[in-house]
């Protein structure tokens, strides 16, 4: 479950028995996770065999618990399940991988996808920058941004999401 980007590899613990806490922290760093949800991902990786004090610690809380004591002993249960958080730049590039296989899989509608939030993402393959380029900063645009009329936006929107999943440059592998 090595991250493909060189991170290191996390311990032995998680990677047999609870992969999603992994997936967890690169979602996170992304703000992609809300606080609220953490303790429940804590209370199933305890459930699965991951118990560290941190993570007993976070499964306690309830969901309406203070958002900063949530994420801090997140992060700490990370720290002694020796899972590193990506940085930024490159869980925002996992969290395009992840937006592309939800394409892929059709799970995702055009007012989810056209966002500008990606403008500022820096890629590193031609996929990602396929993909990327068929993304229009807001709904009603597509046929301006894009060029496309959106049945031909879609389909491409398609192909260049299975390409971008195919080719898993970034992120936690399983």
């Amino acid at each position: 479950m090595a991250a493909t980007d060189g991170t290191p590899a996390p311990d032995h613990r998680v990677r047999d028995a609870y992969p999603p806490l992994l997936e967890t922290a690169w979602r996170y760093r992304v703000d992609q996770v809300r606080p609220e949800d953490l303790p429940m991902t804590a209370a199933r990786a305890l459930a699965d065999g991951i118990d560290t004090p941190a993570l007993c610690e976070l499964a306690g809380f309830s969901r309406r618990a203070d958002p900063r004591d949530i994420r801090d002993t997140f992060e700490r249960a990370l720290e002694e399940l020796a899972i590193v958080l990506p940085d930024r730049p490159t869980a925002r590039r996992y969290a395009l991988r992840r937006l592309a296989a939800r394409c892929a899989a059709g799970e995702v509608e055009l007012a989810e996808v056209a966002s500008d939030e990606w403008s500022d993402l820096v890629v590193e393959t031609a996929e990602e920058r396929a993909f990327l380029e068929l993304l229009p900063p807001c709904a009603c645009c597509v046929a301006y941004t894009v060029g496309l009329d959106e049945a031909t936006w879609a389909a491409r929107l398609r192909v260049a999401a299975r390409a971008l999943v195919a080719r898993a440059t970034v992120g936690p592998t399983f």
